[in-house]
């Protein structure tokens, strides 16, 4: 499995637990978690079929969200930053970020870089917290 778009930790705590830390650490650096999305109720809901505990989370950090608006106006394409959380087999929760240098990579603007680094070095701070 490639994580060349994502930062990715795993933690050895409950789901709910792990999601709680998710949202706190976010909000440490800044984030609101805008959406979430209760995939393993969606997919029961929408096709009947069984998944495992799985959360995507949209996080925004307002300031930065507007910064970048500010340069690239269709940018709100890639926002907000997703942010998952599932339950693995090993009944272990996984915790992934988006990385946002990667995301913006395909937004041809080079004013976008020290925004996309910033969010990035947030996020990281966020996932590094978790692991504390």
């Amino acid at each position: 499995m490639s994580q060349d778009y994502g930062l990715r930790t795993t933690l050895d705590v409950p789901y709910e637990t792990a999601i709680e830390q998710v949202t706190a650490a976010l909000k440490t650096e800044g984030f609101g978690v805008l959406t979430e999305i209760d995939v393993k109720a969606t997919l029961k809901k929408k096709l009947d079929v069984d998944f495992r505990r799985y959360i995507i989370l949209g996080a925004c950090n307002p300031n930065m969200a507007h910064q970048a608006l500010q340069v690239e106006l269709e940018l709100g394409l890639l926002l907000p930053c997703n942010v998952i959380v599932y339950e693995n087999d090993a009944q272990q929760s996984v915790v992934s970020v988006v990385d946002p240098v990667m995301m913006m990579s395909v937004v041809d603007n080079d004013a976008l870089t020290t925004v996309a680094h910033d969010v990035k070095a947030r996020l990281q701070r966020v996932v590094a917290a978790l692991n504390n």
